[in-house]
């Protein structure tokens, strides 16, 4: 069920849209399923098994974000380290502003178009 939804809201539109049109959904885990014609315990049971899905996928986020500011504070994550240093850099944007065009230098630098355009984005 959680991996079917980002939330409870959307676990809903999913159910209601397949079984408008005769699709029966049915949860293994859960052991639930449903027709279309469901009633209300059945929504019911979707409403909470979802809610409570939803809840522990936040838990999930949140104990993440916490774990990712721990390892910041301590050094050990640092990120990705940048495709060029800075005179490399300095050199794309010369290019750049001097009309080269950005697959070109995407090819010269051997990064991608879309790095290209986040070190002319970042310009210092």
């Amino acid at each position: 069920m959680d991996r079917l939804a980002r939330n409870l809201d959307d676990l809903r539109s999913i159910v209601r849209r397949l079984t408008a049109k005769k699709v029966r959904v049915e949860f293994v885990k859960e052991q639930l399923s449903f027709t279309g014609d469901d009633n209300a315990m059945a929504n019911l049971l979707l409403n909470v098994m979802g809610a409570f899905a939803e809840f522990e996928r936040s838990l999930i986020r949140e104990r993440q974000r916490e774990g990712i500011a721990l390892a910041k504070k301590r050094g050990v994550y640092r990120g990705r380290t940048p495709s060029l240093d800075a005179a490399r850099a300095a050199e794309l944007r010369e290019k750049a502003a001097a009309g080269v065009p950005k697959a070109a230098l995407a090819r010269h630098f051997g990064i991608s178009r879309e790095t290209v355009y986040a070190y002319l984005r970042a310009e210092v």
